[in-house]
Parts: structure tokens; sequence; C-alpha cells
């Protein structure tokens, strides 16, 4: 080997082991960095024409990546959001069970009520416990009214955050589009893409947050990205995610559905419907869960105004009519076994039964709620102070099979008291189910997320060793040039 060919192999070392040393010191800088891989730099020997080595070069950098495990971390953090949403709504809605020493429940206001009607029953004359039977009544029409209030307000929420999902996406994928064009033109360039990989990366798990998605890498290291359900979100460019929030709810309102590119992804009549993200679970209680909780509200207040209502005494097959317990669509009685959606909100104490609104205690003993005019309906016309028939009607109604319409999620047949305790078990199963999906779904990702940095992150132990390597070829490489100084001294003192 030649002295200039020493020379060459000594210098193309010294720079090689530069950008190994500043590669690794990138590492130790970028190790507590979310998301951050670890870079190493591609060397290979550099040989003559003549097939004589004649040093090393560097021929980039290279991130450490694994596939399969970042696309693992994708879909459970997806599914793990959406539930998480969900979770969190059913946390909203339980305020509606409560305490159970509190008896904040529809169920434990109906067993209230009950004892307040069995109270007065034994004493029928007595207008205190009239009183009393009233206020319950009043409680219990007071707490369907509020919590058909609080379910709307989850719906409100959800939709709110809805709006907030749909922008954070249109958000992020701004970002995948500025740094895929940054990646495909500084790959075509041979410039040093990694962290700009790195930052579409970050933005990409980011935006499985949000929805659920898929991606595919193309031959120039620009990425595809699809929902969970097959649409394209991003490819070249960003697709418009659209949404149109709701101002306020109530129980007909129907959300709307979020669009890519037109085509409906979540919500009502999603074509291609997605599968998971905060997207999904907000769509999901929305549209599913707190709606099937507010049909149930809706069937217990039905119950209440069917089970309270008065008959015809008179025998002329007159309709039954609603009496303590009416609402808007009174005195006529909702439709039999059939959902009213809203009854829950509308709901109210009749009139003719209550004092501060101008009616009279007596009425809930003798009977006449549903039309003091209309001698038909009264049970009691001698107004005899110990008639406690009627009353004890209503304590058999409320333990009476009726029923329910079949599609809110519970037995159809029931006692209203039965109806409503079973409405209270299905809230509190769904959020102790949805608590423990998300708690199996968390230690998924936490477990997939250490494996991915396990395996693609800094260890400070291994760039450390590396670092004394380095540090060796370097002065091995800093020893070859002296050497080769020492021999051009010798051969210039002798040619003098």
């Amino acid at each position: 080997m030649s002295l200039s060919v020493a020379l060459k192999v000594a210098q193309s070392a010294l720079s090689a082991r530069q950008t190994e040393t500043a590669t690794v010191s990138r590492n130790i800088a970028g190790a507590q960095e979310a998301g951050y891989s670890r870079k190493t730099v591609m060397l290979s020997t550099v040989v003559s024409e003549g097939g004589h080595v004649g040093g090393v070069r560097s021929d980039g950098i290279r991130r450490t990546t694994d596939n399969a495990l970042y696309s693992s971390l994708l879909r459970s953090t997806s599914r793990a959001m959406s539930q998480d949403a969900v979770a969190a709504g059913l946390e909203k809605l339980e305020q509606t069970v409560g305490n159970t020493e509190l008896k904040r429940s529809p169920a434990a206001q109906l067993g209230t009520l009950e004892t307040a009607i069995q109270n007065y029953a034994s004493d029928p004359g007595n207008s205190i416990l009239a009183q009393t039977m009233l206020g319950a009544a009043k409680d219990t029409v007071r707490l369907l009214n509020e919590y058909t209030g609080l379910v709307q307000d989850v719906r409100a929420e959800a939709d709110a955050d809805i709006n907030s999902s749909v922008g954070r996406i249109n958000e992020l994928l701004g970002q995948v589009e500025r740094l895929n064009g940054l990646i495909v033109k500084g790959g075509q360039s041979g410039a040093d893409i990694t962290d700009a990989l790195d930052a579409r990366d970050k933005a990409l798990h980011a935006l499985s947050q949000e929805i659920g998605i898929s991606t595919l890498t193309a031959s120039d290291g620009g990425v595809v990205i699809y929902t969970d359900s097959g649409v394209t979100l991003f490819e070249t460019t960003a697709r418009t995610v659209s949404f149109a929030p709701t101002n306020t709810f109530n129980a007909a309102t129907v959300g709307n559905a979020v669009f890519i590119d037109g085509v409906p992804v979540a919500g009502p009549n999603a074509i291609m419907p997605i599968g998971s993200g905060r997207l999904h679970g907000l769509t999901q209680l929305r549209d599913s869960t707190a709606v099937t909780y507010q049909n149930q509200l809706d069937e217990v207040a039905r119950g209440l105004i069917e089970a309270f209502a008065e008959q015809d005494q008179s025998g002329g097959g007159g309709p039954d009519q609603a009496g303590l317990f009416t609402y808007s669509g009174g005195p006529a009685l909702p439709a039999t076994a059939t959902l009213s959606a809203g009854l829950a909100g509308d709901i109210r104490i009749n009139a003719n039964a209550d004092p501060d609104q101008g009616g009279s205690l007596e009425r809930l003993r003798d009977g006449g709620i549903s039309d003091p005019l209309n001698p038909d309906y009264v049970y009691n016309p001698a107004n005899n102070a110990g008639y406690a028939i009627r009353i004890q009607e209503y304590v058999t109604a409320l333990n009476a099979p009726r029923v329910f319409d079949g599609g809110v999620g519970l037995d159809p047949t029931d006692t209203l008291k039965g109806f409503a305790g079973s409405s209270v078990s299905w809230l509190q199963a769904a959020r102790k189910s949805s608590a423990a999906d998300v708690e199996v779904q968390s230690v998924i990702v936490t477990r997939t997320a250490e494996s991915l940095s396990n395996a693609t992150g800094v260890n400070l132990d291994e760039e450390m060793t590396l670092l004394l390597d380095i540090e060796r070829a370097y002065g091995a490489a800093a020893k070859l040039i002296s050497a080769v100084d020492r021999m051009l001294d010798d051969l210039l003192s002798a040619a003098r």
C-alpha cells in the first residue's frame, strides 16, 4: 500500500468516526424523547478500480424500525381510545344511579314512592300522608326529567367532542402531508430523513388515537393511510374529513354522520363504518349507549303513566286516561308497549291532584284526577275519608306485570319496579364491562409500546459502549496518520 493510499484510508476512517460520534450523541440526546428511534450510520468499504481497499465511507443514516410492532401499537391504541370514550360517557351516566344510600336511581325512587303510597293507604283520611305521597311522586318526576337532561348533555358533549376529533384528524393529516413530502424529496436527494420519519410516525400514532387506521409504505418512502374500514384517508394528499355538529339535543335528536370525501364512516347510515378510535367511541356513546339508556328511562315514564291511569268507573267503557302522572299528550295514554321517545323528560304531575297548581289532594284517594268534571272517572263519589281501595290499587299497579318495548335492551315483560331495577343493573354492568375493557386494552398498549421501545429505542449503556469503540477506532486512524507523517518526513530528509 502506498503512503497516499494509507493516508486516504486514515482520513476516511476519521470522517466515518466523526459521523458515528455525531449519531451516537444524537441518540443519547433523543433517548428520553417519545417516539425517537435509534439511528445508526451505514458504512461501506471503498474499493478502488484496481480492486484495492481504499478506506470506508458513510452511506447515510438508518433508523431502527419494527413495522409489525408499530402496526400493532396503532391498532391497540385505536381500540383503547374507543373504549375509553365510551367508558367516560358511562361514568357520567352513572350519576343517575349514584350512591345507593342516597336513593337517587329511578328504581330506588319508585321504592320510596311505594312506601309513601302504602303509608297513605293505611290512613286515607290523613292529609299529611297524602302530601308525602304527592311529594314522592313529584320527586319521581323531577328525577326522570333531570336524568333525561343529563343523558342529553352526555350526547351533546359527545357530539362536540366528535367535532373536536374531526378537527384534530384534519390537522394531523395536514402534518402527515407536509412530512410525507419532505420524506419523498429527501429520499430522492439522499438527504437524512430519519427525523422526518420519526415525526411522521408520531403524527400517525396521534391519528390512530382519533380514528382506526392502517398504513402502507410506497417504494418512494411515502405513506398511504386507510381507515380500519378501508376508506382512504391519505394518498399523496389528505382527504377531507367533515362533520356538522348539532347545537342542542333532545331524545328525538339524531346526530349527524362523519364523512370522508362524502363517504359516511361514523354515525347514522355509515356505509363503511370505522371500528375503533376515539371518533368511533364517541359516536357509539352518542348514538347507541346513551340513546338506549334514554329509551329505558322513557319506558319507566310510560310505565308510571300507565300504572297510575284512571279507568271508567261507570261501566260505559270509556278509555283509560292519565291520572296522577301525565304528559303533553294527556289525558290520552301513550301507546302500550311502544317506546315514546323523550317521555321521561315530558312526564309531569297532573295539576288536578296538586294543590300548588290549583288541584286537590283528595283526588289521590278519590280519583277524578284525569278530568274533575267527568264523574265517570271518580272512584269514591261519596268522598268517604276511610276509602283506601284506589290508593291500594297504586301499589298493586307498581308490582303488576306489564309489557315494555322490546327494543330497549331489557326484558320486555316485567313489573315497573323490576324494569327500573333492570335498567340500573344494565347501566352498572355496561360501565363495569367498559372499565374492564379499558384496563385490559391499556395494558396491551403499554406492553406493545414497551416492546417497540425496546426494539427501536435507545439503550444508553449500548450507546456509551459504542462511543468507546468509536474512540478506539478514531485513535487507530490517528496513529496511522502519524505513522504516514513520519514516513513522509523520513523520505523528504533522505531526498535532501
